[in-house]
């Protein structure tokens, strides 16, 4: 399959949120499991709507970098199958994947590696020294951790803790 990575275009909105919420659901089962019914629905609410509302968030942030992985499909022509939001923070030069997602159905195929190396060779070239990006350590971000990892990012383990109140 050929997949080309182009500029994000606001005509992409309605594509990019479908796929990042069928692409996040395993996800925030797996959270729902590692925190618990009540702690997950005090965090998310209704996750749908809470993501829905965070994809558009980043979708519409004038300083995020975006692009989506435009896959061939034979029978229905291109189609978005990811996306990625990169942003820049000029005073460390630390550059930020702060969002990411492949399409159910194109998954496993490099596109979220793909997508990883390409905004990672952006930061490169807006003069970032260091490229990061953060994700879970649950069984729902497991993929997640795979694809940054053979883009050669280092895993710092971090840990947060969580109480209902």
């Amino acid at each position: 399959m050929h997949v080309r990575i182009r500029k994000y275009h606001a005509a992409d909105e309605r594509q990019v949120v479908d796929l990042s919420l069928l692409a996040w659901a395993p996800v925030f089962a797996s959270l729902e499991r590692e925190l618990g019914h009540e702690l997950f629905v005090r965090l998310h609410g209704d996750w749908a709507q809470y993501q829905k509302s965070a994809v558009r968030a980043v979708l519409a942030d004038e300083a995020m970098h975006i692009w989506v992985a435009m896959a061939a499909d034979p029978d229905a022509g291109d189609r978005i199958a990811g996306f990625a939001a990169a942003t820049l923070n000029a005073n460390r030069l630390i550059g930020e994947i702060v969002m990411l997602a492949v399409h159910p159905e194109e998954q496993n195929r490099g596109i979220g590696t793909g997508l990883t190396e390409f905004a990672t060779d952006w930061l490169r070239a807006a003069g970032m020294r260091v490229a990061m990006v953060g994700t879970g350590g649950d069984e729902g971000h497991a993929p997640a951790r795979r694809c940054y990892e053979r883009a050669n990012y280092q895993p710092l383990p971090i840990v947060r803790y969580f109480q209902p109140l």
